[in-house]
């Protein structure tokens, strides 16, 4: 049974088994762990912060309805993000079959995070400006290639795990981390030239 005193941070995999003997407070505490980091990998994945928050609560709502299924072949993290991706390439496929367009690119809809008081307003402008022009190459990256890159660029995951979680070989996993690096690279590489 999972303390909510206990002192030292139990793994993912202690919290799940606690989840598993019916204790809610540990499946709390999975989302509390995983909450942020899925929503930024989903964010960047879908480029709408409403619809990020949507596709992580389902995540969290799929893992908690299939937490009897799931199998400790991979890591408990490793599951979450393949279930998320998969809510997220999900999205993008509705998207494009009825052609959706987002009109929700002002600053409150984008989920920008609030920047240091101590930047100068230019520094602050500045650093926005690039910030969309990097989620604009990003979200303009083919679906394969984008996961990928936020797997390992912004999540910073092996590719072990990125190589399971999008079911090939870990060469595979490396080969399009790479291709699409390189094509983030030439997206804003020709908007640095039209500036």
């Amino acid at each position: 049974m999972v303390r909510c005193k206990s002192r030292a941070r139990l793994s993912d995999q202690q919290l799940f088994s606690s989840l598993l003997e019916g204790n809610l407070h540990a499946f709390d505490q999975l989302v509390i762990r995983y909450k942020r980091r899925l929503l930024n990998f989903v964010f960047r994945f879908v480029g709408d912060q409403q619809t990020a928050e949507d596709i992580v609560q389902e995540t969290f709502l799929r893992v908690y309805g299939k937490r009897k299924e799931y199998r400790s072949i991979a890591n408990l993290s490793t599951w979450m993000f393949t279930i998320a991706g998969n809510l997220a390439k999900s999205e993008l496929r509705r998207r494009k079959r009825w052609r959706v367009v987002s009109i929700n690119q002002d600053e409150e809809g984008s989920g920008i995070d609030i920047a240091d008081e101590s930047h100068r307003p230019d520094e602050i402008t500045e650093e926005k400006i690039r910030d969309g022009y990097i989620q604009e190459a990003i979200n303009s990256l083919p679906p394969k290639y984008r996961e990928v890159v936020l797997l390992r660029d912004i999540e910073g995951l092996p590719y072990e795990e990125i190589a399971r979680m999008i079911g090939c070989p870990v060469g595979t996993a490396k080969s399009r981390v790479n291709r699409g690096r390189l094509q983030l690279q030439e997206k804003l590489r020709r908007v640095i030239e039209e500036m």
